[in-house]
């Protein structure tokens, strides 16, 4: 018995030492029961099937959750799953063709050689010509405290970042630690070190050991950046790649956590001009374009002038490169087709309005002039159960409820959020 014992709890140790076990959701027996339920009614709601197919259904899937914890999603719930996960992140603003996202069950994959050699596939099925494709990924779930090999990494392409002697530092300073990392691990760029070096990303095995992968070349392309009119910009030899692949974030199904599930759409131009080569804390290039541009920095509007340029340069650049990229006026007027036809079909649109409104313009875009209350609905994708993990759950407004029934749904969701804060 005491052996028995030590050993349940040396097992409880090792999965709680785990990097994945820190982020992912724990659900009680009922919490997991009511997300299933939640989910698999609007499956079959989308999908027009009868109550005995439902019956039948949710029988299996109970009958499973109770024996095993776990239950196993067909491949039309799934990808039903994934495009639902799509519409309900508050965070994107690019959701309007949420309906046309390709899904690859990858399931049955493990192992990192074998995830990397689908990173390098994903990345060139996604742009393949005729423009790039919304397309995701799903990898092993996991399944009590059988853990699955996961990405580590945040982007399969990312730009390193190098301090040199002298105190400069070039390249991502986002990425100074992942660079670090890799060349602990024994990474070193091909020549002199540049601006825009391409970084390896990073794989955990079921066992939590890290594996570095080279990222696959091949299948990245990167856009130079070039101004329509002005060639001065062209000096400062900057570049972005025309894929993000987003690899860091866990996709939650009703009640079933997938740690690996890679996806990806296509930038905005803000996301490139205004954040990425702009921000103190990415690569800080706006003295630089100004000067390049030929800006006068003596008036108090010269960064303004100096982001529009360059947003100008980028959707030029991608545009001629044929690579698909979208304005953040157009992103906007996207967003508010999306959140019209969601109120047609009765459904509520939960948004974020610090991560839907650009950057750029802001109060020039109809999104700024929005309500927005983000209401975590599930499914949907999460970094962390501390932070944007905590508050997903079954979202009910969208029905008809009495005045009791909401009050009930309130209290509820209170209490979820209070138990699953780390005191």
């Amino acid at each position: 018995m005491k052996r028995k014992i030590k050993a349940m709890f040396g097992r409880a140790d090792a999965t709680t030492g785990s990097a994945l076990a820190r982020r992912i959701r724990r659900l009680s027996a009922l919490e997991r029961s009511e997300e299933a339920r939640a989910f698999l009614d609007a499956y079959h709601d989308a999908a027009g099937h009868g109550r005995a197919l439902r019956q039948r259904r949710w029988a299996e899937v109970r009958r499973d959750l109770r024996k095993r914890g776990h239950y196993d999603h067909n491949p039309e719930e799934l990808a039903f799953g994934a495009r639902l996960a799509w519409r309900n992140t508050g965070r994107c603003i690019g959701r309007l063709p949420w309906e046309s996202l390709e899904v690859a069950d990858c399931r049955e994959i493990a192992g990192p050689d074998v995830i990397a050699a689908r990173m390098s596939d994903h990345l060139r099925e996604a742009d393949s010509g005729g423009g790039i494709r919304s397309l995701i990924s799903v990898f092993a779930p996991v399944k009590g405290t059988d853990l699955p090999g996961w990405i580590e990494s945040s982007q399969i392409v990312r730009y390193a970042c190098h301090h040199l002697s002298d105190g400069t530092i070039i390249g991502d300073r986002q990425n100074a630690e992942a660079t670090r990392l890799a060349r602990s691990m024994g990474w070193q760029p091909d020549d002199e070190r540049g601006a825009f070096d391409l970084l390896p990303y990073f794989v955990r095995d079921s066992n939590d050991r890290r594996v570095m992968i080279e990222p696959p070349r091949d299948h990245i392309r990167e856009i130079d950046i070039e101004h329509p009119v002005r060639s001065g910009l062209s000096t400062l030899g900057l570049r972005w790649y025309a894929v993000p692949l987003v690899s860091d974030m866990i996709l939650t199904i009703g009640g079933i956590d997938y740690p690996c599930a890679p996806f990806n759409g296509f930038y905005m131009c803000t996301e490139i001009a205004s954040r990425n080569f702009a921000d103190v804390q990415r690569y800080n290039l706006l003295p630089q374009i100004a000067r390049a541009l030929a800006i006068d920095t003596t008036t108090p509007f010269w960064r303004d002038e100096s982001l529009t340029e360059l947003n100008r340069a980028v959707l030029h650049s991608f545009q001629k490169a044929k690579a698909t990229i979208v304005d953040h006026h157009r992103a906007s007027e996207q967003f508010m087709t999306f959140h019209q036809r969601e109120q047609a079909r009765g459904r509520r649109v939960a948004a974020d309005w610090r991560w839907i409104v650009p950057p750029q313009a802001a109060a020039a875009c109809e999104v700024f002039h929005l309500k927005m209350r983000n209401f975590h609905p599930v499914p949907n994708f999460y970094r962390d159960r501390g932070m944007d993990g905590l508050r997903l759950m079954p979202w009910y407004g969208d029905r008809y409820r009495r005045r009791p029934a909401i009050w009930a749904d309130r209290v509820t969701r209170r209490w979820k959020i209070w138990k699953r804060m780390a005191w």
